[in-house]
């Protein structure tokens, strides 16, 4: 029955009286484009009411809760300097002879 009532009177205005558009060209307070609000008295009613879907899909997306980006940080590689002195570091220099009976010349 609601739609039968669309069609019979004219769709009204979505204007809410704050009419500043945003960074992206829309109305802050109806959300409609800059040309819906200068053709809205030319529109048929379908166009009025596709206007007025896109007006509450914008504002839906306007206010819904922004989404963290999740960041996986990976562990910073230090590559040494060669200008860095060494550490120390216990090298064992000790020579067996077993070490070396299987080397052939």
């Amino acid at each position: 029955m609601q739609d039968l009532q669309l069609d019979f009177f004219d769709v009204p205005s979505p204007c809410r009286g704050i009419c500043t558009s945003d960074d992206k060209g829309y109305c802050q307070g109806c959300y409609r484009s800059r040309q819906e609000r200068f053709d809205w008295k030319l529109l048929s009613n379908p166009e009025k009411q596709r206007v007025i879907k896109l007006c509450l899909q914008r504002e839906k997306r306007r206010n819904a809760p922004v989404k963290e980006k999740i960041i996986i940080s990976e562990p910073e590689i230090i590559q040494p300097s060669l200008l860095d002195p060494q550490p120390n570091t216990n090298i064992d220099s000790s020579v067996d002879d077993l070490d070396f009976d299987d080397f052939e010349l």
